[in-house]
This record gives C-alpha cells, sequence and structure tokens, in this order.
C-alpha cells in the first residue's frame, strides 16, 4: 500500500487545471514528503458546487470491527485508513457518491520493495512518476468530516480526512508492490468524471494506469545524515 506521496509543485500548478477554483488552504506551498495523518491539499467541490483546495488529513476511519477501546483508558484510537481497495463494501460505500469525492495532486508516490537490503537489513524505497520530469497528476479520493480521537497525546478532535483509492498494480509496480497500486487520474476529463458521474460510472476509473504512462525512478541518492552515520 501507498503511505507516501509528494507534490512537488504549488497551488497555481493546481490551479491551472480548474479554473476560478477557490483555495481554503491559506498556503501557496507544501510540505514535499506527505506520510499517514499528515494534511496535504485535496480538490473537492464546495456546497455550492464550486471546485475548492482544502487541506485534510490523510487516513479515513478505519472499519468499526478492526477498532478497540484500549484496556486502560477506554478511549478508541483510530489512526485511518489511508488506501481504499475494496470501493464495493458497505464501510467505503458511505463515501462513494459525488458529495464524498475528491481528487489528491501527486507529482511521485512510493512502494517499498519485499527485498531487504543485505547490509542495512532495510527494505528498498521505489518511487514512481508519470515521467522523469515528475508532472503533476491526481488521485481518485474520498474525504468526510470526522470526529473522534486519532492519536492519544492529541484528544478528540473534529477534523476533515481522506484517502484514495487502490487497485492492481501493472506491470511497472507489480514487480516491486504486488498487491496494489493507486488509481490514478490524468486527464481533466477522467477528474471530471470521477467528481461528479454517477457512482457505478465513476468507480470504473478504478484500474490500473496503462504500463507506457508510468516510470520508476532512479534511485535517490543518500541523504547526508545517512553518509555520516556511515
Amino acid at each position: 500500500m501507498c503511505n507516501l506521496f509528494r507534490i512537488t509543485m504549488g497551488v497555481e500548478a493546481m490551479r491551472d487545471l480548474f479554473k476560478g477554483i477557490g483555495n481554503r488552504t491559506n498556503r501557496n506551498e507544501f510540505d514535499d514528503n506527505i506520510y499517514p495523518d499528515y494534511p496535504a491539499p485535496i480538490a473537492r467541490k464546495d456546497a455550492d458546487g464550486e471546485m475548492e483546495l482544502a487541506m485534510l488529513r490523510w487516513g479515513m476511519p478505519t472499519p468499526a470491527e478492526h477498532l478497540k477501546p484500549n484496556a486502560k483508558t477506554g478511549v478508541t484510537v483510530d489512526s485511518g485508513v489511508t488506501n481504499v481497495r475494496k470501493s464495493w463494501i458497505p464501510h467505503w460505500q458511505t463515501w462513494m457518491g459525488e458529495e464524498n469525492r475528491c481528487v489528491v495532486p501527486v507529482t511521485q508516490f512510493s512502494e517499498y520493495g519485499s527485498v531487504r537490503d543485505p547490509v542495512t537489513n532495510k527494505l528498498p524505497l521505489y518511487w514512481f512518476a508519470l515521467n522523469e520530469e515528475k508532472p503533476l497528476f491526481w488521485f481518485a479520493g474520498v474525504w468526510t468530516k470526522w470526529s473522534g480521537v486519532r492519536k492519544a497525546k492529541e484528544g478528540p478532535v473534529d477534523t476533515e480526512i481522506f484517502a484514495f483509492l487502490t487497485t492492481r498494480p501493472n506491470a511497472v509496480v507489480e514487480p516491486i508492490h504486488s498487491k496494489a497500486m493507486p488509481v490514478i487520474l490524468r486527464t481533466p476529463e477522467d477528474i471530471d468524471i470521477w467528481l461528479n458521474a454517477p457512482r457505478k460510472e465513476a468507480l470504473r476509473l478504478q484500474k490500473p494506469l496503462p504500463d507506457d504512462e508510468l516510470i520508476v525512478l532512479p534511485p535517490e541518492p543518500p541523504k547526508l545524515e545517512e553518509l555520516i552515520l556511515e
């Protein structure tokens, strides 16, 4: 599952696709690396049906059967679900209507390999993009308002959260991660279908990106702190 992605383009690049889109983020740039429960920009329709950018926390509600209260405190902590694969089950069908769909801007996403490095014993991290120039694309996502405890130290919160859909991997992702890949939207037409079409039609987009439209990026050089440790 994808639990790390990057956005290396600012608000204006995102707004180019949606003419006149509003901006509720109050920010022009974002952290490059997005991890679970981090705030990230998403594009969605507001109450009037107009497009807007907003900052939401990454991770939708966990199915109730997978949650249980802490034995000592009695508090149920829900750290969230980042990826939605089984969109047909009742839990996820709750948010598959037009009012809860969104798109998530991305320039790269990552998956861990399955073979550990013999020296570090760490799993290698691979990055995927449309091409080496790393242009902007979009994940098909869902969002909701939520009240609960995401972190025990944080306590109860009222917030807005999101996740994106996944599907079976294409031939580029499968050798590295054989279970799934994000649902990627590349064209304004696909984005329009995802945001506005009836549920059945929109969910036809839950399929792998064609093999020739995705690449594995060259390995990144070690970070300075890693070189110092060596």
